[in-house]
């Protein structure tokens, strides 16, 4: 049961580390290792939170 849970947080971490490359080449204010790392660890506590929420409210329905 967790497996998916991480997996899906490890992939939206990708996801927004990616997305915040991007940023970095619009932006240039924050050293790139430093944008990757905080936006990793941002989208994977985030959706790591997100799906413990909604899994928990999905149980209490049945």
């Amino acid at each position: 049961m967790i497996r998916p849970i991480l997996l899906t947080a490890v992939l939206t971490g990708i996801f927004c580390s990616a997305f915040a490359v991007f940023i970095d080449y619009a932006t240039d204010m924050l050293m790139r290792n430093q944008v990757i790392g905080i936006s990793f660890a941002s989208g994977f506590l985030g959706s790591v939170f997100a799906q413990t929420v909604l899994g928990r409210w999905r149980g209490k329905d049945k």
